[in-house]
């Protein structure tokens, strides 16, 4: 249980925090949270979820707590009782968080390469009135970057693979969480886009983005 992680939402199911399982456990016996059932998403209180738990299969060991009489399966995701209260922070954009978005590959030719031979494009020209922005920055191979050129992508015909959005955020706090509780979490949060931080654009990373295109 030590290792093991809650995605905690609000009584309107929109996402919070993570918290431990051990935290979430605690929330379920006070009576503060329902745990939320992995496949169709219904509504358990401690008495019922326990009860739930002795026939539950198909989540690994490290899932489970045990007590003197029976196990207790650890819930993926808690829905708190009464606190409606939400954050909408932003990703702070920065280079890590662009190239993770765009999962290093240049948005145009789709070509993967190392952070430290890729760049970052201006969809719209910088000369033209382009922006610093999530919608105007794109990961670039070097040939394609130098392709485009101080052109839109119409202009020099090639296409965006997809549309540069700003990453949704996903209550992330200095850790790595496994592909299981990930995909457990992913009715809730949108894990195509995601940064590792939240936060503001900070004036010191727009050395990072003075691209000339």
């Amino acid at each position: 249980m030590q290792n093991s992680y809650v995605l905690v939402l609000n009584r309107s199911w929109v996402a919070i925090q993570v918290t431990s399982a051990r935290r979430a456990m605690r929330l379920l016996v006070q009576g503060r949270a329902c745990a939320v059932h992995p496949n169709d998403y219904m509504l358990y209180d401690l008495p019922s979820w326990m009860e739930y738990s002795m026939y539950a299969d198909g989540a690994p060991a490290d899932r489970y707590v045990h007590t003197t009489s029976q196990r207790i399966r650890l819930p993926e995701v808690v829905v708190l009782n009464a606190f409606n209260g939400f954050y909408t922070p932003e990703v702070r954009l920065s280079r890590r968080n662009l190239f993770a978005r765009d999962r290093d590959t240049c948005q145009y030719c789709g070509k993967t390469g190392m952070r430290s031979t890729m760049t970052v494009d201006h969809v719209i020209p910088k000369s033209r009135g382009g922006g610093d922005t999530w919608q105007n920055l794109v990961v670039a191979c070097p040939a394609c970057n130098l392709k485009k050129r101080d052109r839109t992508p119409e202009e020099a015909r090639m296409p965006l693979l997809r549309k540069p959005l700003e990453p949704r955020w996903l209550p992330r706090f200095k850790t790595t969480f496994p592909r299981e509780e990930l995909m457990a979490w992913r009715r809730f949060v949108d894990l195509a886009y995601w940064g590792s931080d939240g936060g503001i654009f900070r004036k010191e990373e727009k050395k990072l983005f003075q691209s000339p295109h």
